[in-house]
């Protein structure tokens, strides 16, 4: 009888052992795969980390602007728009002389809804925000182009566009903000020495009627 149980106690003894050890290696096989971020990887496209310095007024970036570096970036646009004088127009409007022109002024090109009742002029904030996004400035636009972050690349390509045909002056650079320490220097000039000032003057203001009593002494 004590073998039989020793026997049935060293099964169940060793089945158990088995089951924890597989239960191991389970949880490490299963556990060396497991990714911190869910989803899918997209090639090209950027994570935001947030925290990035807050964009200039256009006008900022055109000050060091250059139109050579925007002709370089027209290339984006040239499979759907021409800019020679005179030239045709593809799947959008021929660009030269647009910068100073009405939004969707073109004549005879068929523009989207969309744009052909933004209305304004294609100024350098105008064209700015286009460039930087065209579905969120004219949403329901047939325009494709995903559009430019880059401030300084889309000043570049505003300065080459203006200068075909266009009618814009650029524009002074904007009033830089004050910085913090130059606005609390008002308060700081109003020092403790300062305000004892006036009590330093009562004190003189009290010296003649010291000298009032003489004239009394005098008449002893």
């Amino acid at each position: 009888m004590d073998g039989r149980f020793n026997t049935i106690a060293g099964w169940v003894l060793g089945a158990g052992i088995v089951f924890l050890g597989a239960t191991l290696v389970t949880n490490e096989v299963f556990k060396g795969g497991h990714s911190e971020k869910m989803g899918f990887p997209v090639n090209g496209a950027e994570e935001s980390t947030g925290g990035g310095e807050a964009e200039q007024p256009i006008a900022f970036y055109l000050q060091t602007a250059d139109a050579g570096r925007g002709e370089r970036q027209f290339s984006k646009c040239a499979g759907c728009h021409t800019i020679a004088q005179g030239g045709a127009a593809l799947q959008g409007p021929n660009l030269w002389a647009t910068m100073g022109r009405p939004v969707a002024g073109h004549a005879g090109f068929a523009f989207s809804d969309a744009l052909r009742t933004k209305g304004g002029t294609w100024d350098w904030e105008t064209m700015s925000a286009w460039l930087t996004s065209p579905r969120t400035f004219a949403p329901g636009t047939r325009m494709a182009f995903g559009g430019m972050s880059n401030p300084q690349e889309r000043a570049d390509l505003l300065l080459y566009l203006n200068a075909q045909g266009g009618t814009l002056t650029v524009p002074p650079p904007p009033a830089a903000a004050p910085a913090a320490g130059n606005e609390a220097a008002p308060a700081g000039n109003a020092t403790a020495g300062n305000e004892a000032a006036p009590a330093g003057n009562a004190a003189n203001a009290a010296a003649p009627a010291g000298n009032a009593a003489a004239p009394a002494g005098n008449a002893q």
